[in-house]
């Protein structure tokens, strides 16, 4: 009987152990969850202007969300035909499916239809403007290296899924503007060599139009925006895992705490961004269906083009010389359509690679919390740009009609001229802006030995002329103060023999450290500035 007695109370005591572990743990929880809260909210975050275009990027989201959810409730994706009967006189007795039919109702009978469509189409206009700057800036201040690749991979995966959900939206009124562009689609994916028949049948379910609409609906309303989410989402976690990059500039103060002062400045912006918009979707019209008229399978219409950040995808089919195709395997192979997919694949591909082919030409493992100054690294601002151009070529390409029209000047010469720039622009952008940020480093270099100049000129004691120079402060010493980065050469065998690949790599990384320079130590000496490499 007492062993049993010691047993209970034994298995009593360790039942209350457990007790008062189970109550400390949702405590210890809550207080590691309210420090790394903390922690957050004290972090210091530097206001620039780069910066404006993420918060302008999730204020089009945000208006995205609001008004599609009231644009789901009140359209109708369906091909199915039906008399259109509402209050626009020009199309009353017309057959349009009711895809149209809902927009119409959209457009004029629903209270405050029109407002919210257009304010709609002008936020998927600017939501990718937005992201474009969020790419151009990340890449040529080198915000994608190490510990930030996959954030710049989440970017790129952001971006090509607001063109996915644009292109989507775009075809769901069932104009005549979007039944035009889904034609020119249906052509491009039939032309694709032996599964293009197949591809064709399962995005239209059948026979042009088919079943598109009710197709492209889910990929608009859900596909594309859940992942978008996801994505974004993911990048923020990894933002606050890293960190903002430090600017390249010296900051001049801690920077504002990220709550609550950087996160009201955020707000006040998401707000006049929305502001804006809404302001957008009441005085200027976008997207008037009515004056387009109803999709029809035998009619297309006559100057019709895409939104613009789909441009560049019209454009590279524009430029495709004529009579490019081949019979091959039993199959027609047209290059026209083959071509562009493969250039603008290989240019997505190219930039989601990139970080990691630099990292691998440079042999770079560590981790870096400071942008670069633009002109320090003049190969990746030279190929920024001539990325930037070869896409601006492109995008251009697509309103060469328009322009031909416009301006009264033969098509085929505006094609002949751009397929030419497409060619040797890139290259030519490429040499000339690396040549720039070599001389702009070599202006840096005189400026810190010897100030700026005032354009005041003295006369000396001993007769001669001088002008004074203004000398500069301790801060943009530091800024202008740089080292050079040497090449790194490719790593040798066991047998001390350099392999092809990396004889590769040490070519690349001899071209890729051309004039690239990093901030030398801030010991206040001009004479640290360095000397820049140039050829």
């Amino acid at each position: 009987m007492r062993a049993d007695g010691h047993r209970l109370r034994r298995q009593q005591n360790q039942q209350n152990h457990r007790d008062q572990q189970d109550r400390r743990r949702p405590r210890a929880a809550l207080a590691r969850l309210d420090a790394r809260a903390s922690n957050l909210a004290r972090r210091r975050v530097h206001l620039r202007w780069s910066n404006l275009f993420g918060v302008v990027t999730f204020a089009c989201l945000l208006v995205l969300a609001l008004t599609g959810i009231l644009l789901a409730t009140w359209y109708t994706p369906s091909n199915e035909l039906v008399t259109y009967d509402g209050p626009y006189g020009p199309l009353q007795g017309a057959t349009v499916t009711e895809a149209f039919a809902s927009t119409m109702r959209i457009s004029f009978e629903q209270t405050g239809g029109l407002l919210v469509r257009q304010t709609h189409h002008w936020a998927a206009l600017i939501m990718p403007a937005s992201m474009i700057v969020q790419l151009l800036v990340t890449f040529f201040a080198g915000g994608f290296r190490r510990p930030r690749q996959l954030s710049w991979v989440l970017l790129v995966g952001a971006f090509i899924l607001v063109l996915l959900a644009g292109w989507s939206g775009y075809a769901l009124p069932d104009d005549m503007l979007s039944g035009t562009g889904l034609r020119i689609v249906e052509g491009v994916v039939l032309s694709i060599p032996v599964i293009g028949t197949w591809t064709a049948n399962l995005m239209f379910g059948g026979p042009f139009p088919g079943q598109i609409i009710e197709n492209l609906y889910p990929v608009h309303a859900v596909v594309a925006p859940g992942l978008l989410v996801v994505v974004l989402a993911a990048r923020a976690a990894l933002a606050v895992r890293h960190g903002q990059p430090q600017p390249a500039l010296p900051a001049p103060s801690l920077g504002l705490r990220l709550w609550p002062d950087a996160a009201l400045h955020a707000a006040g912006l998401v707000g006049l961004t929305s502001g804006v918009l809404v302001l957008l979707g009441a005085t200027s019209t976008i997207s008037p269906v009515w004056s387009y008229g109803p999709a029809s399978v035998g009619e297309v219409g006559a100057g019709s083009q895409p939104d613009w950040y789909m441009g560049f995808l019209d454009g590279a089919l524009r430029l495709v010389p004529v009579g490019w195709e081949t019979e091959w395997g039993g199959w027609t192979w047209t290059f026209a359509t083959l071509v562009p997919l493969v250039v603008i694949g290989g240019y997505f591909a190219l930039l989601i690679v990139y970080p990691y082919l630099e990292a691998w030409v440079n042999q770079d493992g560590e981790p870096h919390h400071v942008l670069d100054r633009p002109r320090n690294v003049p190969v990746r601002t030279g190929i920024g740009v001539a990325g930037a151009l070869f896409y601006g070529i492109l995008w251009g390409a697509a309103s060469a009609d328009i322009v031909s029209t416009e301006f009264r000047v033969p098509f085929e010469t505006i094609i002949t001229t751009l397929q030419v720039a497409l060619v040797f622009g890139p290259p030519l952008a490429f040499e000339v802006t690396r040549r720039l940020c070599i001389g702009l480093q070599r202006k840096d270099r005189e400026t810190a030995l010897h100030g700026h100049e005032t354009g005041r000129v003295v006369r000396m004691p001993n007769g001669g002329y001088a002008e004074i120079h203004r000398p500069v402060d301790d801060a943009e010493r530091a800024r202008l103060a740089v080292t050079p980065v040497p090449a790194t050469p490719g790593r040798r065998d066991r047998d001390g023999h350099l392999p092809g690949r990396e004889r590769l790599r040490g070519a690349l990384s001899r071209q890729f450290g051309t004039g690239h320079v990093v901030a030398a130590a801030r010991d206040g000496d001009p004479s640290s500035t360095g000397v820049v490499k140039t050829e």
